[in-house]
């Protein structure tokens, strides 16, 4: 499956059962995080499908360092350079590829089989080098702005990226929209990652794009707020 369009200049490309996401900016082009490892062609199908070229991707922002995410990172900025961000707290398991924190599963049934299913703490990467650490709130001067939102929960580096001009959010895996809007696999801290996405359906935002499910194209926040607006008991 191909990258398919979300909002103007923002493409979905698929991964391995994980998502990134392209963003065309005036500077060149940024990718929102790179799935699991062996997946770097989608990024250059995608790149090539709007008519640009690999070495125009001068940017890879990544909401956490778990494989899912960074799995084709290497491989990606081999090829094209692109200068890489990631929170401080995360940045260790991204350099080192592995092995990775444990998570608990997330409440329910099938937090309990789907982590089981797809985490494995003893996984190994292949190690990217992070150019550049992410501070909360800082406002990352990349295609017209990107700020960075401090997300920790599903595990302690997770940030969440909003786009300015686009009005969309980068959840990475605060959540998913797998059958609507719900947890990720597992939590590192149940506790931090509800107030998480308590601090996601405060924001105003129109479009929201996930680690895993389906992006929303129109009205975003109001959905984040009328599932998570609200105090959760853990």
């Amino acid at each position: 499956m191909g990258a398919k369009r979300v909002i103007n200049r923002v493409h979905v490309v698929p991964m391995g059962m994980a998502n990134a996401f392209l963003i065309e900016g005036d500077d060149g082009l940024a990718l929102i995080d790179a799935g699991f490892p062996a997946k770097e062609a989608a990024v250059f199908g995608a790149i090539d499908g709007i008519g640009r070229s690999a070495d125009q991707l001068r940017h890879l922002v990544f909401t956490h360092g778990h494989p899912d995410h960074i799995g084709s990172a290497a491989a990606i900025v081999r090829k094209t350079g692109a200068r890489t961000y990631m929170h401080p707290l995360d940045i260790p398991v991204a350099e080192s590829g592995g092995p990775f924190r444990p998570m608990r599963p997330a409440p329910g049934l099938l937090g309990q089989v789907l982590c089981r299913l797809f985490f494995d703490p003893d996984e190994r990467m292949e190690p990217v080098a992070i150019d550049q650490p992410l501070t909360d709130r800082e406002i990352l001067p990349i295609a017209g702005g990107i700020e960075v939102i401090h997300t920790p929960g599903h595990c302690a580096g997770h940030v969440a990226l909003l786009w300015h001009p686009g009005r969309m959010l980068f959840a990475g895996d605060v959540c998913t929209n797998l059958m609507g809007l719900g947890d990720p696999v597992g939590f590192e801290s149940l506790e931090q990652g509800r107030a998480s996405q308590r601090k996601l359906a405060s924001l105003s935002f129109d479009a929201a794009g996930f680690g895993h499910g389906k992006p929303i194209a129109h009205d975003a926040s109001a959905q984040f707020r009328y599932k998570w607006g609200q105090k959760l008991a853990a």
